[in-house]
């Protein structure tokens, strides 16, 4: 049995499994829905008004597409993780030929396909809802698309460190809350930097989240480089994900 096919095996299950949560399935796509709803519709942009929301609204993209790229992994994959750590999954699975780099590969991708559809969910409502203004050929979408597996892959590994580390699953959703609100406010995604002190504003480069939402916006808004975003991100992928690999236990 090849690697390809222990890692195809095991993403077949792992998305089997996901379907059949239906009520994981709903929230999943339910979720960045609402959010469009209220704060693109209800809320509604004030470009010029100041404060928050006072950028057009293609600007807000990046930040909309950011809540599913952060919550899903890391609460999918720590819970997961967690879920297998008190099953005593992982000690069975260390007498199968499937490494650990393999499964968290294998759970990934399925992270990404669903984090995929949400996106396309995303887009269509940007187009239908709101007066966003979007550049978004055929290249861009396919760069798009690699911002947010490349996304995927980081909070991936990240959600494998805090499924590994955490005591339970009901540890794991609380650090995964604990890590990502701030974050999804501080990474350039729906809070833009001149509203932030100006001490703070260098702190913004260190999460990861922001290369993608800086990234996203300069592709889909404002026209600006974006490769060396993209550059960052595959290399804190790379990064977060042998930590992820390295963090998954062999035995319990």
């Amino acid at each position: 049995m090849t690697a390809a096919s222990r890692v195809r095996a095991e993403a077949t299950a792992a998305w089997h499994s996901f379907v059949r949560r239906r009520t994981a399935v709903f929230f999943t796509f339910f979720f960045p829905v609402i959010l469009i709803l209220i704060f693109a519709v209800l809320v509604g942009t004030n470009p010029g008004g100041g404060g928050l929301f006072a950028e057009p609204a293609g600007y807000y993209l990046p930040g909309y597409l950011a809540v599913v790229v952060l919550f899903t992994p890391l609460s999918r994959v720590g819970s997961t993780v967690a879920r297998h750590r008190e099953g005593n999954r992982f000690e069975k699975l260390a007498t199968t030929p499937l490494t650990r780099a393999e499964w968290l590969l294998a759970h990934t991708l399925v992270n990404a396909a669903i984090i995929g559809l949400a996106g396309l969910i995303i887009l269509g409502l940007m187009a239908l809802v709101t007066d966003a203004t979007l550049t978004l050929g055929p290249v861009s979408l396919l760069l798009v698309a690699a911002f947010v597996a490349l996304a995927s892959v980081v909070f991936c590994g990240l959600g494998a460190v805090l499924g590994s580390t955490a005591d339970s699953q009901d540890g794991v959703i609380a650090a995964s809350n604990a890590i990502a609100l701030p974050l999804l406010f501080l990474s350039e995604t729906f809070v833009t930097p001149d509203l932030l002190p100006a001490w703070f504003r260098p702190a913004m480069d260190l999460s990861p989240l922001t290369y993608f939402a800086r990234g996203v916006r300069e592709l889909t808004f404002s026209g600006g480089a974006f490769g060396g975003d993209l550059l960052v991100l595959a290399g804190l992928a790379l990064a977060f994900f042998a930590a992820g690999a390295y963090a998954i236990p062999e035995t319990d």
